[in-house]
């Protein structure tokens, strides 16, 4: 049976040859999986149940150093993400600031580093097994794939917000702009330096080519043809007039992602829980921090997220939910800092997997509704559970219809710790559709 690995290189040049359609595939297989990881059990043999997903396993050493062992399940087989710290000075592996596990890259100097991998073991006899060296590309990847299942559905996207310019910024930016891009018309990145900034807009636009120094923003059109071109600003904090632009770049947003590994909040709640910020309905996704000390969101935007909505308002404001949208209920009650410090329980976060339709679901109502205008995409994840329910009238309607709405008009937030299971299935796709297209090595009989 043949091995394949993905070095580096190999995993950067399949990720940026991916097409609108690419991400719709992988996105929906996705889906697919953490809808079983959220509504599955163990009776229904489900690789991809809750049930079959271990915790992750740290092994700590004298030295420093620590090993954490990510086991997953999938319907294809089993997987394990290993990822190795190293510690300056042999300290704790909890007084390192990095910024979670999508900044680990393979590293083979002697200096403190971080490596990771993604390797398939135990899979079906049909399906050959891999190695991924390069997680900190994955994991980016992985991660905005789930964050923007949600964008892919939303009304208004036309004022994209980014706190931060790492690679979970750039793989938020670049899956945006190839889903939903002509409909982008700001694009903000707010950042603490303006160079890791603009070198963030420089990869974007020119992915196989070392960011220029500071003066111009060179955009190659052959690289980028299927890369839309928003109006590009850069906010950060050495602005003499930050607080005030950053309160109006705030106000303005229709959609905002926070990739950084912030220990305080990124900007004041009452931007967003005053009665101006509440007439504008936003998708938030917060998928930077990852520790119950960590926060991107101030907790009193979560707790007016939750909070009861009464009948009657004096003012207009967008539609609140009743609830955060998660990955996993179990891991964010357990190390999202948005969710523990604002005191939510698991009745107030769901999860997205409860939320989007399985394929097969997406398919049939788009057979079903061909022709009626009823707001599906040719391809790619629907919302919802695909049932109806009879009115008052006697007619079939929308069971869901109130929960679509508030999906893709109202106040969303999305929270993600990532999933074991997230890097097996998106590494697994990834490792074939490397297969078809010829990128990789594959070790013959192994």
């Amino acid at each position: 049976m043949p091995l394949t690995i993905l070095s580096d290189s190999d995993v950067r040049t399949l990720l940026h040859s991916l097409t609108r359609q690419d991400i719709h595939d992988l996105q929906q297989s996705l889906a697919d999986a953490l809808h079983y990881y959220s509504t599955s059990t163990t009776e229904d043999t489900n690789g991809c149940c809750s049930s079959y997903q271990p915790m992750r396993t740290a092994l700590k050493r004298s030295d420093g150093q620590t090993t954490l062992f990510m086991p997953a399940s999938s319907n294809d087989g089993l997987g394990v993400k290993i990822v190795t710290l190293l510690e300056p000075g042999g300290g704790s592996v909890d007084a390192s600031p990095i910024s979670s596990f999508d900044s680990l890259s393979l590293s083979s100097t002697s200096t403190p580093s971080a490596s990771s991998s993604n390797t398939a073991f135990d899979v079906p006899a049909d399906i050959p097994p891999s190695v991924d060296s390069s997680q900190k590309e994955i994991t980016a990847f992985r991660t905005a794939l789930a964050s923007t299942m949600l964008f892919k559905k939303r009304t208004n996207v036309h004022d994209l917000v980014v706190f931060g310019a790492g690679k979970q910024a750039y793989w938020h930016i670049r899956l945006a702009l190839l889903l939903r891009g002509p409909e982008i018309h700001h694009l903000n990145i707010i950042n603490r330096t303006f160079d890791t900034a603009h070198a963030l807009i420089e990869r974007l636009y020119n992915p196989s080519v070392t960011p220029a120094p500071f003066s111009t923003i060179n955009v190659s059109t052959v690289e980028t043809a299927d890369l839309a071109r928003p109006k590009i600003s850069i906010l950060t904090p050495s602005h003499n007039e930050y607080a005030r632009l950053l309160k109006s770049t705030v106000r303005a947003s229709s959609i905002i992602f926070c990739t950084t590994p912030s220990l305080v909040p990124l900007f004041p709640a009452e931007y967003l829980t005053n009665t101006e910020g509440r007439k504008k309905g936003r998708y938030i996704a917060a998928i930077g921090s990852y520790k119950a000390h960590m926060v991107e969101l101030h907790p009193d935007i979560l707790r007016q997220a939750v909070a009861p909505q009464h009948g009657h308002h004096h003012h207009k404001h967008a539609q609140q939910g009743g609830a955060v949208v998660v990955d996993s209920v179990e891991a964010c009650l357990k190390e999202a800092g948005e969710i523990i410090q604002a005191g939510l329980g698991g009745r107030e976060v769901v999860e997205v997997g409860e939320l989007v339709m399985l394929k097969r679901d997406a398919e049939r109502r788009r057979l079903q509704a061909k022709g009626q205008g009823v707001g599906l995409d040719g391809s790619g994840v629907e919302l919802g559970g695909g049932k109806k329910m009879k009115g008052a009238d006697g007619k079939e309607h929308e069971a869901d219809s109130g929960l679509t709405e508030w999906l893709q008009r109202g106040n969303v937030i999305y929270k993600s710790v990532g999933l074991g299971l997230m890097d097996v299935v998106v590494g697994g796709d990834l490792v074939r559709l490397a297969d078809e297209r010829g990128v990789g090595t594959i070790i013959e009989n192994f």
